[in-house]
């Protein structure tokens, strides 16, 4: 296959060129800059998203298209500013992804956009499914709700089109872990508010896989949750990771310390969701990191 990426340099985008080249795949890397950037046997860079650019000239029979550009939900508190960012730049990324394919003589057979369990309501008892409905409560609901009405237009091209429901992708340098372990690694490790917020979560390579294995899959459109098919409680998560990093876990940090501290954004540690793949496990995708335990030794070691 040859498949065209937008966030290739990204936490996602990386691993999953990993994969994609690991199988033998071409991958195009749609960029704003090529600043130390080269183009090798597999691998392509085409410019994109400035006013002179026209990168639909450079892009023939492309197989998959894969939208991962966007404002990064993690790199500081959530002000009004910020959080424009944060949308505007999912959807001026996926609006010219659509112009891009629209342009194209040859569609490619599948569009898939990124988004986020986000837009499931926050619980302790519900589970949710891609069937299960969702809400547009909270600046991240809102979000996912006008980036997956975004991304639904190229259905119109007679696309198959796909939204990637990401959950919280584990990895040892990027993504939330870092953060979540830099207080064990301090000896500072605990539990957080309650403790019993769910974290749907998934292990990098998982999420990688998942994205390939929704390429070759043709059936396979609307939302789909990449998230391991065992979700834990934060503080069930919490313990396992001290566990594995051989640090104590023991001290309690309340809810209105990390509403002090991270403002809107704590909503990412204090709400969560139990959301389960149910696509991806009726499809038969077999997750290499099902359990966390496995997910985290995996990791660090």
């Amino acid at each position: 296959m040859k498949v065209v990426i937008a966030g290739g340099t990204g936490f996602v985008g990386r691993a999953l060129i990993d994969e994609l080249l690991k199988n033998g795949h071409q991958v195009v890397i749609l960029t704003r800059s090529f600043e130390n950037k080269r183009d090798t046997d597999n691998i392509r860079y085409v410019k994109w998203l400035d006013d002179r650019s026209k990168p639909e000239k450079e892009l023939q029979d492309i197989d998959a298209f894969i939208n991962l550009a966007g404002e990064s939900l993690n790199s500081g508190r959530w002000t009004e500013k910020r959080k424009q960012q944060i949308i505007s730049s999912r959807i001026s990324s996926t609006k010219e992804m659509i112009r891009i394919m629209a342009a194209l003589p040859q569609k490619p057979s599948v569009f898939i956009n990124a988004s986020a369990i986000g837009c499931y309501p926050v619980s302790l008892e519900e589970t949710f499914t891609e069937s299960s409905k969702t809400t547009t409560k909270g600046f991240l609901a809102k979000t996912v709700d006008i980036w997956e009405s975004e991304a639904q237009h190229s259905e119109a091209l007679g696309i198959r089109t796909v939204t990637a429901r990401f959950g919280v992708i584990l990895g040892k340098e990027e993504g939330a872990l870092p953060r979540m372990a830099l207080p064990y690694k301090l000896f500072t490790g605990g539990r957080i508010a309650s403790g019993q917020q769910w974290m749907s979560w998934i292990h990098i390579k998982d999420v990688a896989r998942a994205l390939l294995f929704i390429m070759n899959q043709s059936d396979i459109n609307g939302p789909v949750n990449l998230t391991a098919p065992s979700p834990e409680h934060l503080n069930t998560l919490g313990k396992t990771l001290a566990e594995v990093l051989q640090r104590p876990h023991w001290l309690f940090v309340p809810a209105f310390a990390i509403k002090m501290a991270l403002g809107e954004m704590s909503t990412l540690i204090l709400d969560g969701q139990r959301v389960l793949p149910k696509k991806l496990t009726a499809h038969s995708f077999t997750f290499q990191f099902p359990h966390i335990k496995q997910a985290l030794t995996d990791i660090y070691t």
